[in-house]
């Protein structure tokens, strides 16, 4: 199982890759009713593949950044679904149940996972039918870069919580950023089902880079995918509606650009607290639904006002 896993993934990605994909495009757009205009060409017979169409690019303006220039805010990476834990304990409470699941796995070094033991970690995953580039969330540099390989396990709620391992066995790539209000802030970009590459940018893998909140940094291969964001204990305050929809297992869909969450002040919130998880950060008017059954997984639609600005 796991050799197919790890061959058949990179494969599909070829075959997709063909000039013949291309007629398939405008029938995929239909059935996702994707909205061609958020997107530069808009014209699908523009995409001579589907792997072009896949990383398609968005249409200027269509993805404005949350406060652009203010550095204590953190933005969504992708157009995704997306969950965010208050704690990596809290994520393996809520979601998470592979055997061997652990920072150090991720990481694949003890040092690297102490730096954010414990700290507050955010989850997106993407589908078939999002964009599949992947933007900066914070403002800082470049520390270092490492690519892992591994296998192609598919990444969704179902498998987070069986015993595959699909967080810290699949094909990945991370970064360390250091920033000035952040501390450090780890992104891995984790391959899923049917992805055969986990691409960042070239000048983004260079140790000493600047980069800026919502500059994009790379981009997936075909496939679902998905992206761990590790932030250090204590540093950032989730918006309130993505925290109070985690911790009733239900997904959000958001968009690249949107608030994620802003800088803990003193006294401005608890982290690791899940039956607390309410009361923290911003609700960008969002409720969670109490009547949720624990076992089922649901996807809502966030509000596109949380993409530009926040609440007062």
């Amino acid at each position: 199982m796991k050799l197919y896993l790890r061959e058949d993934s990179p494969k599909e990605g070829k075959q997709r890759q063909s000039l013949r994909s291309g007629s398939k495009i405008m029938l995929f757009v239909d059935f996702y009713n994707i909205n061609m205009k958020e997107f530069t060409p808009s014209d699908t017979k523009a995409y001579g593949t589907f792997e072009d169409f896949f990383s398609r690019e968005h249409a200027h303006g269509s993805r404005p950044i949350c406060q652009e220039n203010d550095q204590s805010y953190a933005v969504v990476p992708s157009d995704c679904r997306v969950v965010v834990y208050p704690s990596v304990y809290v994520g393996q409470k809520l979601w998470i149940n592979g055997q061997h699941f652990s920072m150090t796995n991720i990481f694949g070094d003890p040092f690297i996972a102490e730096s954010f033991a414990d700290g507050p970690v955010a989850s997106f995953r993407l589908s078939p039918q999002d964009c599949h580039r992947y933007h900066s969330p914070v403002t800082g540099t470049v520390r270092w870069y490492k690519q892992y390989s591994g296998e192609y396990f598919n990444i969704d709620p179902w498998n987070l919580r069986s015993h595959i391992d699909a967080v810290s066995s699949n094909a990945r790539c991370a970064i360390c950023f250091e920033t000035d209000r952040y501390g450090e802030v780890m992104f891995v970009a984790i391959g899923g089902s049917g992805v055969g590459t986990v691409n960042f940018r070239e000048d983004v893998r260079i140790s000493g880079s600047k980069i800026r909140k919502g500059q994009e940094i790379g981009r997936f291969g075909l496939g679902g995918s998905t992206i761990l964001v590790f932030f250090q204990k204590g540093r950032i305050l989730f918006d309130q509606d993505l925290l109070s929809y985690s911790n009733e297992r239900i997904m959000i869909d958001v968009e690249t650009g949107m608030s994620l969450g802003q800088l803990r002040q003193k006294g401005n919130g608890k982290h690791g607290n899940v039956d607390g998880a309410e009361k923290q950060g911003t609700s960008n008017g969002v409720k969670p639904n109490p009547s949720t059954e624990k076992g089922d997984v649901i996807i809502t639609q966030r509000p596109k006002k949380t993409r530009a600005s926040r609440p007062g």
